[in-house]
């Protein structure tokens, strides 16, 4: 018998128990299958559990409750994104240190892509070594040796103060070995300076605060400096 070349309008039922059974058979043999598509058959969706990147590491030391923290702007998670002279603007007790870095271009000098450790003065104590005139002469008048004098506060390669410690030495930029030595809560370099908030993280870069100005400090360094904090 032939069969019409479009299907009915109204499609026959099955017919009688037989027919029920068959469905239910057929049903039984497919849902294992379509369970098991369900949770294989297409792409995990990303998890919203995964553990999050690893956090900056947390500055330490007496200066650090008086810096940015939590979510004010130039906390330490922050910093952590930016680059070297940029995150060097965010700290603001490091006013001098970082318009000396932009005037005299120093930061050019680093082998690329090393990273850098910056022991970074804090504007105390630009202000007891240098007057204000001295001061704004040496950036005005004085560039070569303005230049010599931050390089003596800049290691190449990014150094947790951790790792200076360990090593017991570290080189500055202008050649000069300087002894690093645990002291309590702090760190000292040489014989003249102690961290304040050290391991500030930056873009393949360490910024620890200090609270003296290391280097030959140049003949306008009187030490008995007035420069408003």
């Amino acid at each position: 018998m032939s069969h019409p070349a479009t299907p009915p309008r109204h499609p026959r039922r099955s017919r009688g128990p037989h027919g029920a059974r068959r469905v239910q058979r057929t049903l039984g043999l497919l849902l294992p299958t379509l369970l098991l598509a369900a949770c294989t058959g297409s792409p995990a969706a990303p998890r919203t559990d995964a553990a999050p990147a690893s956090a900056a590491p947390q500055p330490t030391g007496p200066l650090c409750a008086a810096l940015p923290t939590g979510t004010d702007p130039g906390n330490p998670s922050f910093l952590a994104g930016q680059p070297v002279d940029q995150a060097l603007r965010w700290i603001p007790t490091l006013t001098t240190f970082e318009a000396a870095l932009r005037t005299s271009g120093v930061l050019t000098d680093l082998p690329a892509g090393d990273g850098v450790t910056v022991l970074a003065p804090s504007d105390d104590a630009f202000a007891a070594t240098f007057s204000e005139d001295n001061w704004d002469d040496l950036m005005t008048h004085h560039t070569d040796q303005l230049r010599t004098l931050l390089k003596a506060h800049l290691i190449t390669g990014s150094h947790p103060i951790a790792d200076l410690t360990t090593a017991g030495t570290a080189t500055t930029l202008d050649g000069v070995t300087v002894t690093v030595t645990r002291t309590g809560p702090t760190t000292r370099l040489g014989d003249r300076a102690d961290t304040v908030c050290a391991d500030y993280q930056a873009t393949n870069a360490r910024i620890h605060i200090i609270n003296a100005v290391l280097g030959p400090l140049p003949a306008t360094a009187d030490g008995t400096g007035h420069r408003a904090h």
